[in-house]
């Protein structure tokens, strides 16, 4: 994409992280057959218009709670060569189960465990469990403790001022978050480390 349109919303962070994200996505989506991913939580639509325009046989439906943030993500569709991404939708994680008309092969989500209540990861999994096929990926970004613990010094300064913010957020620790998925079906497949301390980890719906 070049000069993007007056609408298009331009977040720092979602610039410096959606090159190593999608080298991830690469990873694990492979083969040329045309398939869809369903993004959680959109924001600007920075990421969607970034991984439609680079992976063009996957069909990517961007969602989002906060509809002052649809034109922006409207506009990034509107860049994407192949037209595989499309317009967003409202979804509020928590209302479930979503209705959405379809099931997807991948889920993806950024940066929402961290600053939203834990009740919105446990909601991720249990609605999104619902709409992947068997077998398909759910990837979720950001950063994570692990077994309780916090690394390095800038996440623990983070998750306190998260805390300090608003009670209900901070990061989430892995192990809390396999509890939760394995209760829907979905198991941690691979985690991936990431630049600024972050993590893309994936996920596995089991097969039926």
């Amino acid at each position: 994409m070049n000069q993007l349109p007056k609408r298009a919303l331009n977040y720092p962070s979602a610039e410096r992280n959606k090159s190593f994200i999608l080298k991830v996505l690469k990873e694990h989506i492979v083969g040329s057959d045309a398939v869809s991913m369903l993004e959680v939580s959109s924001g600007t639509g920075q990421h969607a218009g970034h991984f439609a325009a680079n992976l063009p046989n996957v069909t990517i439906q961007p969602t989002e709670v906060d509809e002052s943030l649809f034109e922006s993500i409207t506009a990034y569709a509107g860049q994407v060569p192949g037209g595989n991404m499309k317009n967003p939708v409202k979804l509020d994680v928590l209302d479930g189960p979503w209705k959405l008309d379809t099931t997807y092969q991948y889920l993806l989500n950024v940066n929402m465990f961290h600053v939203a209540p834990f009740s919105c990861a446990v909601a991720l999994f249990t609605y999104g469990s619902q709409v992947l096929i068997p077998g398909g990926l759910m990837f979720t970004y950001g950063p994570y403790a692990d077994q309780g613990r916090i690394e390095p010094q800038s996440n623990v300064d983070f998750d306190r001022a998260l805390r300090g913010q608003n009670p209900e957020f901070g990061l989430r620790d892995i192990q809390d978050l396999k509890a939760v998925a394995s209760q829907v079906g979905i198991s941690l497949k691979q985690a991936h480390n990431m630049p600024a301390n972050n993590k893309v980890l994936v996920w596995e719906k089991v097969a039926n």
